[in-house]
């Protein structure tokens, strides 16, 4: 590409998230607001007549729709203009077999959290990628938000001192009543342990939690402790979780999720204390962050102002005072992967800080495992690898 051709939207493709789905619709709109992809082709069933109808109700070619995401990945890797990026939105048990299948198709792959139900499959995954030289973005959305980056660049720039202390939290109470025996689509397959996985609440927002404590401090516990517990009777997985953490510099921390919180709606918050402050922030008040130094008065910084760190500024859209959101964190990561691809395709260096990605994916699944392990344990502490 010269200097003055013009830049071409990726080709997208889809395998889930037909008319009606959340997650599916999120990942359309966010492909879409920063103008780097164009949905053509899509599975967005796995019957033929539902996805044809959903496909064609999404505005998508008839010859572009398929019934089978096999087939959509041998057909689409034999087309001039076939997909450059699927996206990955079914629930978590297809995620390893769909993302293999394009992976073996030679096409780059944005898959929602977890990467698969199961480490094993995860480093497999991983060695695939590799081995293909293909990317794969793992959608742990809230590191999308500024202030999200603006707290990791501060971190890792001193302005706390030495991290001594972690906290994070994520409480919902959506599940606080058995919703999933009275036909809600979405608790059927989240407390499902055949199609969301072992880890109910640790595996769906416990996940998101420590992704998040993680890419904000950049480090990763060394060891857990940890007790899930199942409060809606007949539940075959957990709805709240509790882990201890301990990480190898001495630092401690907490993690707490729930989904049986009564009164919390999508309550992800996070604090780190440091040797010489400390910094606060909230998903439901996303372009604010807080920032105590020791012998200071408490700082709020705001989304879009001046004497921010630079990637906090160039993940904003809008002036300071215009609220950014949901859909704007969820469409830096695409924006950044589109960036992230193109780069690959010069034979460009990629980065490996802006979106999360297979090793990230590892890394959640381990911890999971070694949560599920040490609850099954009586709580005991377990080393993580």
């Amino acid at each position: 590409m010269t200097e003055n051709t013009p830049q071409r939207r990726l080709r997208l493709g889809m395998v889930g998230g037909g008319p009606g789905a959340f997650i599916g619709a999120v990942h359309r709109m966010a492909s879409r607001l920063d103008d780097d992809y164009e949905l053509v082709a899509a599975a967005p069933s796995s019957d033929a007549g539902r996805a044809l109808a959903g496909g064609l109700e999404l505005g998508l070619a008839a010859d572009r729709i398929y019934g089978d995401f096999r087939a959509m990945a041998t057909r689409e890797a034999a087309r001039e203009d076939g997909i450059d990026v699927v996206a990955i939105v079914v629930p978590n048990h297809l995620h390893y077999d769909v993302a293999r299948a394009f992976l073996l198709a030679g096409t780059h792959v944005i898959c929602d959290k977890p990467l698969t139900t199961t480490r094993a499959d995860a480093e497999a995954l991983l060695a695939l990628a590799r081995e293909r030289k293909l990317l794969v973005a793992l959608t742990h959305n809230y590191t999308g938000y500024p202030l999200v980056r603006a707290a990791r660049d501060m971190v890792h720039a001193g302005a706390i001192g030495e991290v001594r202390v972690v906290q994070v939290e994520y409480a919902q109470d959506w599940l606080a009543q058995p919703i999933e025996s009275g036909g809600h689509k979405q608790a059927e397959w989240r407390t499902d342990p055949a199609r969301a996985g072992p880890a109910g609440c640790l595996g769906d927002i416990g996940s998101h939690a420590a992704h998040l404590a993680s890419f904000i401090t950049g480090m990763n516990p060394s060891e857990i402790n940890a007790e899930l517990a199942t409060f809606v009777a007949g539940r075959r997985v957990d709805d709240h979780v509790q882990v201890m953490l301990r990480y190898a510099n001495g630092a401690r921390g907490m993690l707490w999720a729930s989904q049986v919180a009564a009164g919390e709606e999508n309550a992800l918050r996070l604090r780190v204390y440091g040797s010489r402050g400390s910094l606060r922030w909230c998903q439901e008040q996303p372009n604010e962050l807080w920032f105590a130094e020791l012998g200071s008065p408490l700082q709020r910084l705001t989304r879009g102002t001046s004497g921010l760190p630079e990637s906090a500024i160039a993940a904003a859209r809008l002036p300071a005072g215009h609220p950014e959101g949901f859909i704007e964190a969820f469409a830096q990561l695409y924006r950044d992967f589109a960036a992230d691809v193109r780069d690959h395709a010069r034979g460009q260096p990629v980065s490996t800080l802006r979106v999360p990605g297979l090793e990230d994916g590892v890394r959640s699944l381990a911890f999971i495992e070694a949560a599920l392990q040490s609850h099954a344990r009586g709580s005991a502490w377990v080393t993580l690898s």
